[in-house]
C-alpha cells in the first residue's frame, strides 16, 4: 500500500494505491497520528487507488474509526470500488463509517 498525505484548512486527505494488507500495519499505524494532531478536524480516506483489501485492513480501518471518535473527529471514506467495495459492502462499513 501507499499512502500519501495532504492538509488543507483543517483537512487531511489520505490518498491509498496499491494493495492494502496486514504487512501494512506499520505504515497505516503512522497515519493514525493524524487524529491527534491538533490543526486536523476532518480525515478523508480515499480508496479509489486501492485494488485490494484483505480482513486485517478492515481491522485497521476499523482502529481508525476507533482513533476518530476518540478525538472528536470526523472520518469519510471515499472512492471504493471493485473488490474493495465489495468488501465494504460485505463488512456493513455503511452502517459505521460516513461514506460517499
Amino acid at each position: 500500500m501507499e499512502a500519501t498525505k495532504n492538509l488543507i484548512q483543517g483537512i487531511c486527505d489520505v490518498t491509498f494505491s496499491g494493495r492494502f494488507t496486514f504487512s501494512d500495519h506499520s505504515k497505516f499505524r503512522a497515519i493514525l497520528a493524524q487524529f491527534s494532531e491538533k490543526n486536523v478536524n476532518q480525515v478523508i480516506f480515499h480508496m479509489a487507488g486501492l485494488e485490494f483489501v484483505d480482513s486485517a485492513a478492515l481491522g485497521m480501518l476499523l482502529l481508525a474509526l476507533d482513533e476518530s471518535e476518540k478525538h472528536n473527529k470526523l472520518l469519510v471514506i471515499t472512492g471504493a470500488t471493485g473488490q474493495v467495495k465489495k468488501m465494504f459492502e460485505v463488512a456493513r462499513f455503511d452502517s459505521l463509517f460516513m461514506m460517499n
